[in-house]
């Protein structure tokens, strides 16, 4: 494929993964969450081009910023994530408008870093990008499933818990009998 065509296909993917956190999903606290996450991790780690073979320290900070802009994301996203549980103890998430400005703030950022190490000549391969996306789903995963777990029980819980810059204009009645 030529390069528009990837490119095209990675914005694709990218839009698709965002607008699939606005809608609400239920997640489940005791699957094997933190296991795609580590895969990338593994994935990316055996990449022979992971840091640059002639610019070994440059390569090195921008593949740590990396993976720092991945934690900060991924908690960020997390955090900025509406957590509920229905009736029936089914627990439910859905990114709201803080989480798309975290995600648009960690493209930006990530594009900077690919830009700075492009002007050092930095040679930067899909490894480091992979690592730090690992990073990130994996910590936002564990802070879900942390939140997800400290919820009160279901009997308790008169509506969804506050995020980060969530407005909550939705409220929660019950109906009299």
């Amino acid at each position: 494929m030529s390069g528009l065509v990837n490119a095209l296909l990675i914005v694709a993917v990218v839009v698709v993964v965002i607008v699939r956190q606005f809608r609400a999903r239920p997640i489940d606290t005791g699957r094997r969450w933190w296991l795609v996450p580590v895969i990338l991790a593994v994935v990316a780690v055996r990449e022979p081009g992971i840091l640059d073979a002639h610019h070994h320290t440059a390569s090195a900070v921008l593949l740590g910023t990396e993976l720092l802009v991945g934690l900060v994301m991924g908690a960020a996203w997390a955090w900025t994530t509406r957590v509920w549980t229905e009736a029936d103890g089914v627990v439910w998430t859905k990114s709201t408008r803080a989480s798309a400005l975290v995600w648009f703030g960690g493209i930006a950022v990530r594009v900077g870093l690919y830009a700075l190490g492009a002007a050092v000549g930095v040679r930067q391969d899909s490894a480091a990008l992979m690592l730090g996306l690992a990073v990130t789903l994996l910590v936002r995963a564990g802070i879900l499933v942390w939140r997800a777990q400290s919820l009160p029980s279901a009997a308790s819980v008169t509506g969804p818990t506050r995020a980060y810059g969530d407005g909550m204009a939705r409220v929660t009645r019950k109906e009299g009998v």
